[in-house]
């Protein structure tokens, strides 16, 4: 399961959307150097320039205090100019994340990380869904991988991946186990799984004798290691999964993709075509 063929249509599509809006305006900003996130973003503004929106990276040393942060974001909050604001993350140690997040305003969380984004998905009603999840979703339906009533384990309970993740699979109709680092027994749950989303952070976490033969499997993970770029889902898998998502070229592409549908949606929320439900 190849994310780039979809990738790309959705990029095709969002721009598409961005030219009949005449202006999609996203602010990205960066608190310090890390190396990871300085590519990230650099990828994230490459997508959203050649989608033809207004991407303005705004860039502060890692010496920025919380109060200033937080002012900023209440300057972009109260611009008409801006739809969509992502705060890279993570942020220097000083700095209270979860405060941050919920600063960004609502309706404006193209990452769909503030509580009132998360809070609507949880209640069954997604406003903006955090874009890994809702990239998942977009290649689970591309290839037609049955959801209702089926037996769906994620792997990995982060608020951007895991926690979300249970939730747009229940609300497809799946019966969802949600295991994590703790789990007694991991293979007794994934051995039972029809669609296996793999989200750990560890390489080759899930062997191949942990996959149920004909099983779907999302691979999540981008590990980068001695022998290169790993999954957190052993390669061997491929031979016993009826679909698999290669690392990289899976879910990777699908996240800018989907991000890039979250700034457009931000853009109707602020334009009033569609209506927030916070």
């Amino acid at each position: 399961m190849k994310g780039k063929p979809l990738a790309d249509r959705i990029r095709s599509e969002v721009a598409a959307e961005v030219a009949q809006l005449g202006h999609v305006g996203l602010v990205t900003v960066l608190v310090g150097d890390d190396p990871a996130s300085e590519v990230y973003i650099r990828l994230k503004h490459k997508a959203a320039t050649e989608a033809g929106f207004d991407a303005t990276d705004v860039r502060l040393p890692a010496a920025t205090t919380e109060e200033a942060l937080l002012a900023r974001l209440a300057e972009l909050n109260a611009s008409d100019d801006v739809d969509a604001i992502l705060v890279q993350l993570p942020l220097p140690a000083h700095i209270d994340e979860a405060k941050v997040i919920r600063a960004v305003e609502p309706s404006k969380d193209v990452d769909g990380f503030h509580p009132l984004n998360a809070g609507e998905l949880y209640l069954g009603r997604p406003a903006l869904v955090s874009a890994t999840p809702r990239g998942v979703m977009a290649l689970l339906a591309e290839h037609r991988a049955e959801l209702d009533g089926a037996r769906a384990v994620v792997i990995g309970r982060s608020a951007i991946v895991g926690k979300p993740m249970s939730h747009l699979l229940q609300q497809a109709n799946a019966t969802v186990t949600l295991c994590h680092s703790h789990t007694r027994d991991l293979p007794r749950h994934t051995l039972d799984a029809d669609v296996l989303v793999v989200a750990a952070g560890a390489p080759a976490l899930v062997s191949p004798d942990m996959v149920k033969a004909g099983a779907v499997v999302v691979d999540v993970g981008m590990n980068r290691t001695e022998a290169g770029l790993l999954g957190d889902v052993d390669p061997g898998a491929a031979e016993i999964a009826s679909a698999i998502t290669p690392v990289p070229g899976g879910v990777g592409p699908l996240t800018i993709a989907c991000l890039l549908e979250n700034a457009v949606q931000c853009a109707r929320y602020r334009r009033g075509e569609l209506v927030y439900p916070g």
